[in-house]
C-alpha cells in the first residue's frame, strides 16, 4: 500500500524540501508518514472547510500550498491557538505543504502562471531567490488585450498600472512579488511587465516612475493555478490512489464593482 511518505519524497522530486525560503515551513506538517494512504485532496490553503471535505471524501492525506503550521513557535494545539490542525488530529487526516519550494520549483506555481498566460519559453528565474519566472509573449500586445487574458484565465478581476508601453516580456510571481517592481530586477532581466499580487502603494509608484507596466492579479488566482496541477502529478505517480481537488475551498475574497 502506498504510505503518506512515499507521496512526501514524491513531491520532493518535484519541488526539493530543502529550497524553500528561510522564513517558511514545509514539508509533512502533521500526521503519521507510515500510515497507508488511499485518498488524497489538493487544496491551495487547509481551512475548516477543505478539512470536512476531506473527511467526507476518506481522505487520509491533504496536500496544500500554504502551510497549515507558519508560526515555528506554535505552543499549543487547541480550538482557539490551531484549529485547523486540532481538526486534522481528529480526523487523522495527515498534512503535507509544498510552499515556496514550490513556487520556485522548475515547474512549479510560476512555471505554470506563466503558461497560464500565453507566456513561452525559457522561463528565468527572477531574483536571487530563484521564485518568480520571466518569459516571453509570442508576439507583443496591447495592454488592454493582455488585461483581458489575465483576468479571463485567472477568473479574477485585476487592478493595474497602464505605462502605455507594450507587453511582451514578463516577469510573473504567485503571490506577493511587488518587491519585483525595482530598477536593479527591471535591468537585470529587462521585462516589461510584472503580473503578481498584494502590491503595496510605493510599489505602484516605483511601477509608475520605472514606466512599467504593473498587474495585481490578486493572492488567491495566482497561486491557485498549482491546486490542480498537484492533483495532476500525484495522480500519474500513484494511479491506485483517489485524488481530487477541493471543491469547496474557492475565492474568498468578493469584489464590489458598484454595479
Amino acid at each position: 500500500m502506498t504510505k503518506i511518505s512515499d507521496i512526501y519524497n514524491f513531491i520532493g522530486t518535484k519541488a526539493p524540501w530543502d529550497t524553500k525560503l528561510n522564513f517558511d515551513n514545509v514539508g509533512m506538517l502533521v500526521g503519521d508518514a507510515e500510515r497507508g494512504v488511499t485518498r488524497v485532496l489538493t487544496a491551495l490553503d487547509i481551512t475548516p472547510e477543505v478539512i470536512a471535505e476531506a473527511a467526507e471524501f476518506g481522505a487520509e492525506l491533504i496536500v496544500s500550498h500554504h502551510p497549515v503550521i507558519f508560526i515555528n513557535a506554535l505552543t499549543s494545539v487547541t480550538a482557539q491557538s490551531a484549529p485547523e490542525v486540532l481538526a486534522l488530529a481528529e480526523y487523522k487526516i495527515a498534512a503535507i505543504c509544498a510552499h515556496t519550494n514550490l513556487d520556485a520549483a522548475p515547474e512549479g506555481v510560476n512555471f505554470h502562471l506563466a503558461k497560464r498566460l500565453g507566456l513561452i519559453e525559457p522561463y528565468e528565474a527572477v531574483a536571487s531567490d530563484g521564485v518568480g519566472r520571466i518569459a516571453n509573449l509570442p508576439q507583443p500586445v496591447k495592454m488592454q488585450d493582455f488585461l483581458k487574458t489575465v483576468s479571463a484565465e485567472l477568473k479574477t478581476p485585476v487592478r493595474f498600472y497602464d505605462s502605455g508601453n507594450a507587453v511582451s516580456r514578463v516577469a510573473v510571481c504567485g503571490g506577493s512579488g511587488g518587491d519585483y517592481a525595482s530598477a536593479d530586477e527591471i535591468a537585470r532581466h529587462g521585462f516589461d511587465t510584472l503580473v503578481t499580487a498584494d502590491i503595496k502603494h510605493g510599489q505602484w509608484l516605483t511601477a509608475v516612475k520605472l514606466g512599467l507596466n504593473l498587474i495585481d492579479a490578486d493572492h488567491f488566482a495566482t497561486e491557485n493555478v498549482i491546486v490542480p496541477v498537484l492533483c495532476g502529478w500525484i495522480s500519474e505517480a500513484f494511479p491506485n490512489l483517489e485524488v481530487k481537488v477541493s471543491e469547496r475551498y474557492g475565492q474568498t475574497v468578493k469584489f464590489f464593482t458598484g454595479e
